[in-house]
């Protein structure tokens, strides 16, 4: 997770042409064990009464941790650039597809 790192290793990373063009997400849920954290990015589209989960991500602990510090330090370099992230304190219009009480996508 640290650019820095990774450089001085001389790690490197290859991108597939699929992989690369990426998934729209506007929802993640996010669940744990004792071993693991799980991500799953979904799309909440209007209109729809299911979200369609695009993409999952496991990561151990210590990565989850990591890339809670990598995205708080990349906000933080945005923010700097382009100014505060507002986010509406308005409810979300849509029903939410899950029952989020459970933490658990069903």
């Amino acid at each position: 997770m640290n650019e820095n790192n990774n450089r001085q290793q001389g790690l490197q990373i290859d991108l597939p042409q699929d992989v690369a063009q990426g998934e729209y997400a506007n929802f993640a849920i996010i669940t744990h064990g004792s071993s693991d954290f799980v991500v799953d990015f979904a799309r909440v589209l209007p209109g729809v009464p299911k979200a369609q989960v695009c993409s999952r991500v496991i990561l151990a602990p210590e990565h989850a941790k990591r890339l809670l510090g990598a995205l708080q330090e990349n906000i933080m370099r945005y923010e700097a650039e382009f100014g505060t992230i507002r986010i509406p304190t308005q409810e979300p219009q849509a029903i939410a597809p899950f029952d989020l009480s459970k933490g658990e996508a069903s």
